[in-house]
C-alpha cells in the first residue's frame, strides 16, 4: 500500500485511518501512565508534542480501533475509559490579557459541551476547577488533563515586558488549578516550548 509522509499531522486519529507512516511510540503511553501522574514536555515546535498528546487523548478514551497492530493494542486495559479535558493554545495569536481570558473561557466551554456538565462558576480558575469536579461526578471516574502549547499565550507577548509578566500570573493562576483538582486526576500531561520557572505549573 502506498503510504504518505505525515508532514504537519497533528491528528493520531486521521493518522490512523489514512495511509500515513507511523513511527510506534505507543510503549511511552503506557510507560508515562506506570510511572507517575504528573508530567511536562519541553521541546521545539515540529518536535511531534501535539501528535503524541493526541495519542494519549485516545488512548485514555478507550478507542482500541485506532492503535490496532500498535505496542499499545496488546499492553493497555482497553475496558478502563477516561473522560479528557483537552486544552491548546495553539491556535492563533494572543494580543492582550483580555483575549487570554476569552480563549480560557472559550477552552473550558468547548469541554463542558463535549461532557454535557454546565458551568456556573463566574472566574476562570472556579470554572476550570468545577469542569474537573463535575466530569469526575457524572462519569465516575478521574479526569485526565492534557495541555498542548502551555506557554503560547506567553511567548506572543514575551518582548512586551509588562504585559507579559500579567500573562505569565494569568496563566500561573489557570495552572495552580491543577494542583487543587488533584483527588479529581487521573494523568496530567502539559507540552510547551519553553520552561518557565514561575509560571507554577504544578504548584500554587
Amino acid at each position: 500500500m502506498y503510504r504518505k509522509l505525515p508532514i504537519g499531522i497533528q491528528s493520531f486519529k486521521v493518522m490512523r485511518e489514512e495511509p500515513y507512516y507511523y513511527v510506534d511510540k505507543t510503549y511511552f503511553v503506557k510507560k508515562l501512565l506506570d510511572n507517575g501522574k504528573y508530567y511536562f514536555l519541553s521541546r521545539p515546535r515540529r518536535f511531534g508534542k501535539s501528535l503524541f498528546v493526541d495519542t494519549l487523548k485516545w488512548a485514555f478514551l478507550g478507542k482500541k480501533e485506532y492503535f490496532k497492530g500498535l505496542y499499545l493494542e496488546n499492553n493497555w486495559d482497553w475496558d478502563k475509559k477516561y473522560p479528557v479535558i483537552s486544552i491548546s493554545f495553539g491556535s492563533g495569536a494572543v494580543r492582550n490579557l483580555d483575549e487570554l481570558k476569552a480563549i480560557e473561557k472559550e477552552l473550558l466551554e468547548r469541554n463542558s459541551r463535549e461532557y454535557g456538565v454546565q458551568l456556573e462558576f463566574e472566574t476562570i480558575t472556579g470554572r476550570f476547577f468545577e469542569l474537573i469536579q463535575k466530569i469526575y461526578e457524572k462519569y465516575n471516574a478521574p479526569v485526565v488533563v492534557l495541555v498542548d502549547e502551555y506557554d503560547k499565550p506567553l511567548l506572543d507577548r514575551i518582548i512586551e515586558k509588562d504585559l507579559a509578566m500579567e500573562i505569565r500570573e494569568e496563566l500561573k493562576n489557570f495552572y495552580s488549578v491543577i494542583k487543587e483538582a488533584d483527588q479529581y486526576l487521573k494523568f496530567v500531561f502539559i507540552t510547551g516550548v519553553s520552561k518557565f520557572s514561575k509560571v507554577s505549573l504544578f504548584s500554587g
